[in-house]
């Protein structure tokens, strides 16, 4: 499924006809008073030059003689003084949430045109900028009503001062159609997306070099996936595991795939542990995980990613019904392991863990030597580091550094956490190998371990996200499905 692009609409190297109201945005890379008096000159009013030169501010607006100016300028940013900087705004990140803030200003001003301007700017800092704009382009209700673009001005990107490579703008479309695309997907609505219209859009992704394969009920039951079948039993629409493959065109062989496994639980009532209808509220989201997954394999297609990438979407609804699955039921995982259900409401776990199975035994040219899960999985992750931040776990320590690193650098941070291995035994049960959850603290860390015991050996990670924003806040500038982990493993994955 595609999202419009604004970015595509773009035109260049030539100024805007002055006849409809145009807006003026003007980007520099550092504090440079030159180039910010060139600036003032030509468009603040005598009494307005004055004032604006004393500004310490980093973003100036104001009406000028030819309309409205925003100048985003990134000062000199202090050292970073604690966490080694992983939690610092990089460059991309500050233009990103700056430049993509500014678009409701745009919309409510009925801009006719915007006119973009750089100066003395890094690609950081463009990729960040182009990346703001098209991820604040977005609109759930305006794309509902078919109409995707509606009340955004005409972009004219200026290149005669400040050189932009119209690469990094394809690059800054893909990034941000890609974070989008998560976002849409989350901000559906359940009756809409559920595990077979979900399926269906997937297999809408199409692109020289990526197949898509789903596999049904029947299939699931064949591959002994009965975690994943015991958690959808209950619900209309049954469970499904969508395989989507990336093989660049032309690419040469010899390295082996990235596997990115992604949580799809369209929603969740807890099963027969039924949620308290206040934490129902929001569960159409607990799909957040296979969104970003498949927003990372849109844009590997639309980069033209020259790796190997698989993804695997593990799709159910978690539902009540006389078929639902219950406390005290004893089900076989794939990998062989019985598994004794304490709480039908920790149903993410056991669905990424048949799917993490089918990954990580994969053989020949399609055996991974990377595997990431990504997934909505526990609270109590929110509880101990905010919506913003990611919690992961890893059994790799330079893989889990990695992954840090990529998402300072993309504004899209996690955290290390801990996999105790002292906590495993409140998983114990005395009549199945393990069971789903524990009672007591650490729940993040105990989720983490059961999945642990299904990537046989292989080097993972497993990023525990919230993938929601309660209210608008820098580039996702509406509440709603917020892309998180999109950004960090695009980053990480052009890294490697």
């Amino acid at each position: 499924m595609m999202i419009r692009s604004w970015l595509d609409k773009a035109r260049w190297d030539k100024a805007p006809t002055l006849k409809d109201l145009t807006g003026f945005l003007y980007l520099l890379g550092g504090e440079d008073p030159k180039a910010l008096g060139r600036l003032l000159n030509e468009h603040a009013l005598p009494w307005q030059k004055a004032s604006l030169l004393k500004q310490e501010r980093d973003l100036l607006s104001f009406a000028g003689k030819k309309g409205p100016v925003w100048i985003v300028r990134q000062k000199k940013s202090p050292p970073a003084v604690s966490h080694q900087g992983l939690l610092e705004d990089s460059p991309y990140t500050y233009f990103r949430d700056t430049v993509g803030a500014l678009v409701p200003s745009f919309k409510l001003q009925q801009l006719a045109q915007l006119s973009v301007e750089f100066s003395g700017t890094s690609r950081e800092q463009q990729l960040g900028a182009f990346t703001g704009l098209e991820i604040a382009s977005y609109h759930f209700r305006d794309l509902q009503d078919e109409k995707p673009l509606k009340g955004l001005p005409v972009l004219w990107v200026r290149v005669n001062r400040g050189q932009v490579d119209r690469g990094i703008v394809a690059q800054a479309r893909a990034r941000g159609g890609a974070v989008n695309l998560a976002r849409h997907l989350v901000n559906l609505p359940p009756n809409e997306l559920h595990p077979a219209s979900y399926a269906t859009l997937a297999r809408a992704l199409k692109a020289p070099g990526l197949s898509v394969e789903v596999w049904d009920a029947k299939r699931l039951a064949k591959e002994g996936m009965n975690l994943h079948l015991a958690v959808g039993r209950g619900a209309e629409n049954q469970p499904c595991l969508v395989r989507l493959r990336w093989r660049p065109p032309g690419a040469k062989g010899g390295r082996k795939p990235v596997a990115l496994v992604g949580k799809g639980i369209t929603f969740d009532t807890g099963g027969l542990d039924i949620k308290p209808s206040s934490a129902m509220r929001l569960m159409k989201k607990d799909m957040g995980g296979s969104a970003c997954v498949l927003g990372v394999m849109q844009w590997a297609a639309a980069v033209r990613y020259p790796a190997p990438l698989d993804a695997y979407l593990a799709l159910a609804e978690n539902a009540v019904d006389a078929a639902a699955f219950r406390p005290s039921d004893i089900v076989r995982a794939r990998n062989g392991a019985r598994v004794e259900i304490d709480n039908t409401d920790a149903e993410g776990r056991l669905v990424l863990a048949d799917a993490l199975d089918v990954a990580v035994t994969r053989k020949g040219d399609d055996e991974p030597d990377v595997v990431i899960d990504v997934a909505t999985l526990t609270g109590a992750i929110k509880v101990a580091l905010g919506a913003d931040v990611a919690g992961l776990f890893s059994n790799d320590d330079a893989l889990a550094d990695s992954l840090s690193l990529a998402g300072q650098s993309a504004g899209d941070l996690s955290w290390r956490m801990p996999l105790v291995e002292r906590y495993w035994p409140s998983l114990n049960s005395p009549f199945a190998d393990f069971k789903n959850s524990a009672d007591g603290f650490g729940g993040a860390i105990t989720a983490a371990l059961f999945l642990s015991r299904f990537v046989r050996n292989k080097s993972w990670a497993h990023l525990d996200i919230y993938a929601w924003s309660d209210k608008g806040l820098g580039a996702v500038s509406a509440g709603g499905g917020s892309g998180q982990g999109v950004q960090a493993l695009i980053e990480w994955l052009e890294a490697r």
